[in-house]
C-alpha cells in the first residue's frame, strides 16, 4: 500500500512540474509577444492557458483522490494540501501570462507598452521569467535556497512595479491615456505574477522544513 501512495504522491508532484513548467512558458512567450509586437505569439499564450487549466483540474481530482482514498496524516496529509494550494496559484499565474498576452493582441499592430517605458517592461520580464524558472526548478528538487531567489526577482518585480507609477505621474510622460491604463494593468499583472512565484515558494519551504511562518506569509492566491 505504501508504494502505491508513494507513486500517487509522485504523480502529484510530477504535474505541479509540468504546470510550472507550461507557467513559465507561458509568461516568457507573453512578454516576447508583448515587446515585439508578436500576435501569433499571443494567440499561443492565450490559447496553451487552457492545458494550464486542464492540469489543474487533473491535479485536483488526483488529490481528492487520495485524500479519499488513504487518508493521509501528518508529513503525507501537508503534502496533499500543500499541492492542492500550489496547482491553484500556478492557475493564477498561467491566468497572468494570459492577461499579458491578451494586451498584447488588443494593440496589434501597434505595441502597448510605449518606448517610455520598454527597458522597464524588458526587466520586469526577465525578472517574471526568473521567478517562474525557479520556481519549475524549486518544485522538482525542493531545494529551500532557490526559495530565496524567488523572493529576491519578486523584490526586483516590486521595484519595477513601482517605477511605473513614477512614470506615469511624471510631468514629462506622455503617454496616451490607452498607454497609460496598459502600463498599469500591465506592471500589475507581473507585480501579481511574482507574488504568486513567492507564495509556491514560501508553501515548499514550509512542506521541506515545517517552518509554519514560512507558510502563514505565504501571499495571498487572489
Amino acid at each position: 500500500m505504501r508504494e502505491i501512495f508513494d507513486a500517487e504522491l509522485k504523480q502529484i508532484g510530477d504535474g505541479l512540474v509540468e504546470m510550472s513548467r507550461l507557467v513559465e512558458s507561458a509568461i516568457t512567450r507573453a512578454g516576447a509577444a508583448l515587446l515585439d509586437g508578436e500576435h501569433q505569439l499571443a494567440q499561443d499564450v492565450i490559447a496553451s492557458d487552457h492545458e494550464i487549466d486542464r492540469l489543474e483540474r487533473e491535479l485536483d481530482e488526483r488529490c481528492v483522490h487520495v485524500l479519499a482514498q488513504q487518508a493521509p496524516v501528518a508529513t503525507d496529509l501537508r503534502v496533499v494540501i500543500t499541492a492542492l494550494r500550489i496547482s491553484s496559484t500556478l492557475e493564477r499565474m498561467g491566468d497572468l501570462a494570459r492577461h499579458v498576452a491578451e494586451v498584447a493582441r488588443g494593440r496589434y499592430p501597434a505595441l502597448a507598452v510605449p518606448d517610455a517605458a520598454r527597458e522597464t517592461f524588458v526587466e520586469i520580464n526577465q525578472s517574471a521569467a526568473l521567478v517562474a524558472r525557479r520556481t519549475s526548478e524549486l518544485l522538482a528538487t525542493r531545494d529551500v535556497a532557490l526559495a530565496e531567489e524567488i523572493e529576491r526577482g519578486d523584490d526586483v518585480i516590486d521595484r519595477l512595479h513601482q517605477d511605473t507609477f513614477a512614470a506615469t505621474l511624471s510631468p514629462d510622460w506622455s503617454g496616451t491615456s490607452q498607454e497609460t491604463i496598459d502600463v498599469t494593468l500591465l506592471a500589475r499583472y507581473y507585480e501579481r505574477f511574482g507574488d504568486h512565484g513567492v507564495s509556491v515558494a514560501r508553501r515548499i519551504t514550509y512542506l521541506v522544513t515545517g517552518d509554519f511562518e514560512a507558510e502563514q506569509h505565504a501571499p495571498a492566491d487572489v
